[in-house]
């Protein structure tokens, strides 16, 4: 920990086990899937306790408020206990939009199937 009461972000993220390596949470730092309170950050923005960070993973946000700063990993349970899990639960399978499936080796859709998968989407009426 810091002097200031700070941690870099992407070493935070790593230590509370929210990203399997370090060069993996810089990489969402850099390419704008993590804020903090709201605002995009670089790898080397501090985080605070009480700070809210946002964490896009695989289409979805993930949610946590910082509760203990971290600098170094540690085991899952010590990690579980520095953040509190905001996220919302997932919709169900059901509410989940269908994604048009197509054989592979099908080659590239023509005009038609397109439109239909615009229209599947709802980017086309």
């Amino acid at each position: 920990m810091a002097q200031d009461g700070t941690t870099r972000v992407d070493s935070w993220l790593w230590a509370v086990r929210l990203f399997k390596t370090r060069s993996a949470a810089t990489a969402a730092c850099r390419s704008g899937h993590v804020r903090v309170n709201g605002e995009r950050v670089k790898a080397a923005q501090g985080v605070r306790i009480g700070d809210e960070i946002r964490i896009r993973i695989s289409g979805f946000d993930r949610i946590v408020v910082a509760r203990r700063l971290l600098v170094k990993r540690v085991g899952a349970d010590v990690a579980a206990e520095c953040y509190t899990d905001n996220t919302p639960p997932p919709p169900p399978k059901s509410e989940m939009a269908l994604l048009p499936v197509r054989d592979r080796g099908a080659g590239r859709p023509t005009k038609r199937d397109r439109r239909e998968i615009e229209r599947l989407r709802g980017e086309r009426e």
